[in-house]
């Protein structure tokens, strides 16, 4: 997988103090940046309002004290969503059988862009179905991934809902 932003190893501590895990950060934008922070809670339930308002309040904090960050930004926290960024073994773990799109930056047998299922997890590769063939994507080669919204998906994410 692609490396982490630069910021990642700085917030992740304070993050999974708080009780969640650390998805993803992005920064969008060169002129008033945007700093994107994707969380998901630790015990999976969904994330609601005042999830990211801890998170964004210890954030900021954070980022205030260390200031890594030079002129104006914009701090955004979210949810990833159902449609969400895939970003460790344990996120393409956790959603074998569901649809989804990698973007690697080597060539897998002429390819680097992939539609397809999650089957599995082997030795840090992820098996992956697509066009009636099983590819075998090693999990360093990818650039980026995402769940892809289907009817699955979001029926999975209902039944999710209904347990808690």
């Amino acid at each position: 997988m692609q490396s982490k932003h630069p910021l990642h190893n700085m917030l992740e501590p304070t993050i999974n103090k708080l009780g969640f895990d650390l998805v993803r950060v992005l920064t969008i934008g060169k002129i008033n940046p945007t700093l994107q922070i994707m969380i998901e809670r630790q015990d999976r339930k969904n994330i609601v309002v005042d999830d990211c308002a801890l998170v964004s309040r210890a954030i900021s904090n954070l980022l205030d004290e260390k200031d890594p960050i030079s002129g104006k930004y914009t701090l955004e926290v979210s949810s990833p969503g159902l449609d969400r960024p895939l970003t460790t073994l344990e996120h393409f773990e956790r959603f074998c059988n569901f649809d989804a799109k990698i973007e690697t930056d080597t060539t897998i047998e002429n390819r680097k862009r992939f539609k397809g299922k999650i089957l599995r997890v082997e030795n840090k590769n992820i098996i992956f179905s697509m066009d009636d063939k099983e590819w075998n994507i090693p999990f360093d080669s990818i650039a980026k991934a995402k769940l892809l919204l289907t009817d699955e998906l979001v029926e999975a994410s209902q039944q999710e809902e209904q347990e808690f």
